[in-house]
């Protein structure tokens, strides 16, 4: 026949949860604590090469004058529209 495998199934130790200090932090303890975040998720950021922050940069900026140019030319169609409605009143 088979072997069969025991297994040990411990129980589960129970967990406690550790409550937190209440005493309300000072004005500069809490800006202390706020600067050692940002200078830990700021470790965490990818930062762009030169080369990539340069072409994202002439994108936007490419986008930008396309999109200034189309907005331009729906106003200047939507003054014919007016004068022409004018003319016509």
């Amino acid at each position: 026949m088979a072997e069969e495998k025991k297994t040990n199934t411990a129980p589960a130790k129970a967990v406690t949860a550790v409550k937190k200090d209440e005493t309300e932090q000072g004005f500069f303890q809490k800006v202390g604590k706020w600067f050692r975040e940002m200078k830990s998720e700021l470790k965490k950021v990818i930062w762009p090469t030169p080369k990539t922050l340069r072409n994202n940069t002439l994108i936007s900026l490419g986008m930008m004058v396309i999109s200034s140019i189309v907005i331009w030319g729906f106003d200047e169609f939507a003054q014919m529209v007016v004068r022409l409605i004018f003319r016509l009143g």
